[in-house]
């Protein structure tokens, strides 16, 4: 390669420059959801784990499917409902830490607080923008709710 002339020696270099210098803006273009969609996908989390709990009398508290501006032309959603346990006794405690452990079978949530069970324990979903509440209102009675974060609207 020493006797090759320069341009030839600096051609490899050149590409693997650029292929360097492209290869952040092709695993950063990943597009972020509107604030609509994140708010769909919030909703079939909460339903979706409500259902693996076998809840009962699921009631929607809190319809969302409005952006909630948050400034910079973005916006959230929000979206809550709650249900019966099979056991009307069950402790929130438990109740919490049922929610805990199903909420994994319905996207990669991972725990943001790892408090007592006798708070509300809060869970995010970095990939699909949401945030939910695992609570329980009462013995048997699960309550969750969510929100995302603020991205571009519709």
């Amino acid at each position: 390669m020493l006797g090759a002339p320069l341009s030839a020696r600096i051609r490899p270099i050149a590409g693997v420059l650029l292929l360097a210098l492209l290869a952040p803006v092709a695993c950063s273009s990943e597009e972020s959801p509107t604030a609509a969609e994140a708010g769909q996908t919030l909703k079939a989390h909460i339903l979706q784990l409500l259902k693996e709990r076998n809840a009962q009398n699921v009631t929607i508290t809190d319809p969302g499917g409005k952006d909630i501006p948050c400034g910079d032309g973005k916006a959230k959603q929000t979206f809550a409902a709650t249900g019966k346990d099979l056991s009307h006794t069950t402790s929130p405690e438990n109740i919490r830490a049922a929610l805990v452990g199903a909420v994994d079978r319905v996207a990669a949530y991972e725990v943001i607080n790892a408090g007592p069970l006798s708070s509300p324990v809060h869970v995010i979903d970095r990939r699909t923008r949401t945030e939910l509440v695992l609570d329980a209102t009462g013995s048997g009675v699960y309550a969750v709710s969510g929100k995302t974060t603020c991205l571009p609207g519709a």
